[in-house]
């Protein structure tokens, strides 16, 4: 007996001094979930990280941390992109996989510059702020859509663009970065981007990511080779306009496109990304060494399981949260995890017309969810997660259908459809890419419970449907849902709350909560 507790005591102690690879890390992917194209800068001993969301509004969402891995959402740079029939999703017209795409952070001389561009508009976008977290935010725009560049402001106060794919321009802009400058340089600096990778066809070298680091620049690209993988690409050069040399700088599980950023005691990482399946492109840092005046990536060139930072402490709260939709005068009208598929009409929803409730109006008459203004989305997680929420039906009209969506174009739904006087639970498959109403059971009540749950381990990718007459007892609802991350949206399955009309506007849906979690209650 007493041998069996000096033996407790050793392994206790053994556990209390043991060293980092015992402690908890920080894992890779740092965030299990759709938060691609991403710019990192560090401000003292903070960082922020900008992303993209495309069609989504508000935009380019900016997330906060002190230690690289645990990120809270803090800002957007824009609440509404522009005011056009695609972004509005009227007229038949939506934007789907564009909107705005890559952005570029950057601090300089006491302003954050937040850059993007979007093809939808055709412009390319800089946002101004000297509080990047409470704003306001300064906005310029001007034409053409510099594609996937990388905003940089020189030693000598010049300030550039690199961007394009495949052959890459140097464009000069006015010192406030609001424009292109006239007469300024305007240059091909590096004629095939791609060339180190040795890629013949496939993606051309593009997400440019531009660093000055000990007098010399560094420029950042992902390249994607046909029938090989997505590879970093790594320039450098003694002077801003070339020569550029080039070389293979990551080429692991694909795991690319991203930039460096250094710690306040001296430590290096890049920033990159995955494309991981249905869940999207989720965030991955690996360690950074340099020789000879490269930057070395990864731990032998793999990406690293596990990394000497702190741990992650979940995406709960900082990423996505539950919401109750009770809310204080001093409040936001909604939390910043919150995203509004495409521009929202705001005669259209409510947080105060019902208190506790998220009230949802029909304002038009659309034939397709995906067509429906007005549906309020968060990010799924992995590797599984579940969203549900309690729908009031009371004061839905006839041709209306409510509910809990996963949105992309392969969708699946779960809510409330009304037909005359009837009203049916309904669950709705898009997996083959073609809407199919799966199950109607009638409903006899005013408040219905949804549910669905999300597997994405080692891309399984399938979703679960339930429904609850009380909020305790659940019932599966239609069909397994396969899901499927496809270009035509560009974008991670995201959690939604949705209301449409598909005879006439009038009518509307409250929520009574969101509640999101990362466990599943289901086997899938």
């Amino acid at each position: 007996m007493l041998k069996a507790i000096f033996q407790v005591a050793f392994i206790l102690l053994l556990f209390a001094s043991a060293p980092d690879t015992i402690k908890a890390q920080a894992h890779n992917p740092i965030i299990d979930a759709d938060v691609p194209d991403i710019s990192i800068v560090r401000v003292g001993t903070t960082y922020y990280m900008s992303s993209t969301t495309m069609h989504m509004s508000p935009g380019v969402p900016i997330m906060k941390s002190t230690d690289l891995v645990n990120w809270k959402i803090v800002s957007y740079a824009y609440d509404t992109l522009a005011n056009v029939d695609e972004l509005n999703l009227q007229n038949g017209k939506s934007t789907y996989g564009r909107g705005s795409w890559a952005s570029s952070l950057r601090y300089h001389n006491g302003l954050f510059y937040v850059s993007t561009f979007a093809q939808t508009t055709g412009k390319t976008y800089v946002y101004t702020t000297k509080d990047i977290e409470r704003g306001p935010w300064k906005a310029a725009a001007f034409k053409p859509a510099l594609h996937d560049h990388s905003l940089f402001f020189d030693d000598d106060g010049k300030v550039y663009m690199i961007t394009g794919s495949g052959k890459l321009r140097l464009v000069e802009l006015n010192s406030d970065a609001t424009g292109i400058k006239p007469g300024g340089i305007d240059q091909v600096v590096i004629e095939n981007a791609s060339l180190p990778s040795g890629a013949n066809g496939g993606l051309g070298a593009e997400g440019s990511q531009l660093f000055k680091i000990n007098g010399k620049y560094y420029l950042f690209n992902i390249t994607w080779p046909r029938g090989g993988m997505r590879t970093v690409v790594i320039h450098r050069a003694d002077k801003i306009t070339g020569p550029y040399e080039g070389r293979i700088g990551f080429q692991d599980q694909g795991v690319a496109q991203g930039g460096l950023v250094d710690t306040p005691d001296g430590a290096w990482y890049a920033y990159l990304f995955r494309d991981f399946g249905s869940v999207g492109r989720v965030p991955y840092l690996v360690p950074v060494k340099w020789e000879d005046g490269w930057p070395i990536l990864g731990e032998k060139g793999k990406v690293p399981e596990t990394l000497k930072l702190p741990a992650s402490r979940g995406l709960i709260p900082g990423i996505i949260a539950s919401d109750e939709f009770s809310r204080k005068k001093s409040d936001r009208p909604l939390p910043l995890v919150w995203q509004w598929n495409h521009n929202p009409d705001a005669a259209l929803w409510s947080i105060g017309e019902r208190k506790g409730f998220l009230r949802l109006k029909t304002g038009k008459v659309d034939s397709d969810f995906l067509m429906a203004r007005n549906s309020l989305t968060q990010r799924t997680i992995g590797p599984v997660c579940s969203g549900s929420t309690a729908l009031d039906v009371s004061h839905m009209h006839d041709g209306d259908f409510a509910g809990l969506g996963l949105l992309q174009k392969n969708y699946g739904l779960a809510g409330v459809k009304v037909e005359g006087n009837s009203k049916s639970i309904v669950m709705v498959n898009a997996g083959t890419g073609k809407p199919v109403e799966v199950q109607k059971i009638p409903l006899n009540q005013k408040v219905i419970y949804f549910k669905a749950e999300c597997d994405f381990t080692e891309k399984k990718d399938v979703a679960d449907f339930y429904y609850s007459l009380d909020g305790k007892l659940w019932t599966s609802l239609g069909s397994r849902l396969k899901m499927a991350y496809t270009i035509p949206h560009f974008m991670g399955y995201r959690f939604a709350l949705f209301n449409y009309a598909t005879k006439a506007a009038g009518g509307w849906a409250d929520f009574d909560f969101f509640h999101i979690s990362d466990r599943v209650t289901a086997a899938n």
